[in-house]
């Protein structure tokens, strides 16, 4: 099976690019949109807080079942099917999402749109990863997922832009997947995928991440590096307003929170990339990017009293140690073998997200203890998440110019 060489600027890797773009500016726009859109149903502040938190799990919960659906269909029909099966469905749930009148249909239309979104990085990563050199595999994860973040600050401002109209918002999501979907017409399918077609080995099969030892911790490691990167942006960022006011401070808006964490993961994420293949190493970069993202989560945590500008600049701080994310998602990708390459980076990064939800319950139960506050508890989640998630680094095999034209048996 021989592997095409392409740049890494190459029409594949734009497409990419773009449908990363678009999948972070939905997954981080009901974060941005979370107050007013619920508010503007008819909540109270209350109902606010404890609807988005059921929204934000339920949402993360489709991406999890949707990373596994498109994770099997990537390695049966290939990386080409789920890119527009993907694009499709969230589009349609997205502008669907534009005209909801009470918070039922609100969640079971974001579960939706997190289903369909599910497939969107794991594949690109995957086509781009088969066809592209060992030496520039990284480099091209790295400009997928710089370009993604970018999803989030769009979000920001076409939300602030249009008057903060959340319902615009959401017609500007699916308006721009259906664009990507005639733009992926003209993308060519792995041929290394199509090379393992015409044999007759076993492809998608997803209890194989669960019939063999090594294989199984191989994909646990996987999800549980990647961890920190969603209990920053679903608890720390998320929730910023509410740990500001614990905190001693006020007005911290949380879609501000959001902009200024995703405009320092920008320069997280292409300094990661590039550390890693500077140092031929994806660990140790991800070590360097550990110590960032522990020195600012505990300045989060040090703060009293202080002024909004502080903790967006914090929050800043957070995005830039968020750049762990470049890594976990290249390597996912790397781990395994051509018949569940697609299998493992699609699902494992939507396992990331969707252990949210466990996050968000062990975040819940902690603070339910007698004398632990709100803030108490949310660094110790941060210390229980972190701490499997160095665990796991120590424990996962370099995957750094690994040639990837091998299968699982």
């Amino acid at each position: 099976m021989q592997q095409i060489r392409k740049t890494v600027f190459s029409l594949t890797v734009i497409v990419g690019a773009l449908g990363f773009f678009v999948d972070i500016f939905d997954l981080l726009l009901f974060n941005i949109i979370r107050k007013p859109s619920l508010a503007s149903l008819g909540l109270s502040d209350s109902q606010v807080l404890s609807q988005g938190e059921l929204i934000l799990s339920l949402q993360m919960i489709g991406q999890l079942i949707g990373g596994i659906v498109w994770g099997i269909m990537g390695d049966k029909r290939g990386r080409l099917s789920v890119l527009f099966g993907s694009i499709v469905l969230y589009s349609l749930a997205s502008i669907a999402n534009g005209f909801v009148t009470d918070p039922l249909q609100y969640t079971i239309l974001r579960f939706i749109a997190g289903f369909g979104l599910a497939g969107e990085l794991g594949a690109s990563i995957t086509l781009t990863s088969e066809m592209l050199s060992k030496e520039k595999r990284g480099i091209a994860s790295t400009v997928i997922a710089t370009t993604g973040v970018f999803g989030a600050i769009a979000a920001y401002f076409v939300f602030k832009l249009s008057g903060e109209n959340w319902r615009f918002c959401y017609f500007i999501g699916g308006g721009m997947g259906i664009a990507l979907l005639f733009l992926r017409m003209s993308v060519a399918e792995s041929g290394m995928f199509a090379s393992l077609k015409q044999t007759h080995i076993v492809r998608g099969n997803f209890f194989m991440f669960f019939n063999n030892k090594d294989r199984f911790f191989r994909y646990l490691r996987g999800v549980l590096i990647g961890v920190p990167v969603w209990y920053v942006i679903g608890v720390l960022i998320t929730f910023s307003d509410k740990f500001g006011q614990e905190m001693g401070m006020e007005n911290i808006e949380p879609a501000k929170a959001v902009l200024y964490q995703y405009a320092a993961l920008v320069f997280g994420d292409v300094s990661a990339g590039l550390l890693g293949n500077y140092l031929k190493s994806r660990k140790k970069a991800l070590y360097v990017f550990y110590a960032i993202l522990c020195f600012f989560i505990l300045l989060f945590f040090l703060q009293k009293g202080g002024s909004a500008i502080q903790m967006y600049l914090i929050c800043a701080g957070l995005g830039l140690g968020s750049g762990i994310s470049v890594l976990y998602i290249t390597m996912s990708a790397e781990q395994f073998g051509t018949n569940l390459r697609a299998s493992a980076a699609i699902s494992i990064p939507n396992m990331v997200r969707g252990f949210l939800p466990l996050v968000l319950l062990l975040f819940k139960s902690i603070r339910s203890f007698p004398g632990i506050s709100y803030i108490t508890g949310g660094w110790i989640t941060g210390v229980i998440v972190i701490g499997f998630a160095l665990v796991s680094t120590w424990y996962t095999k370099e995957s750094y110019g690994n040639d990837l034209d091998f299968i699982e048996e």
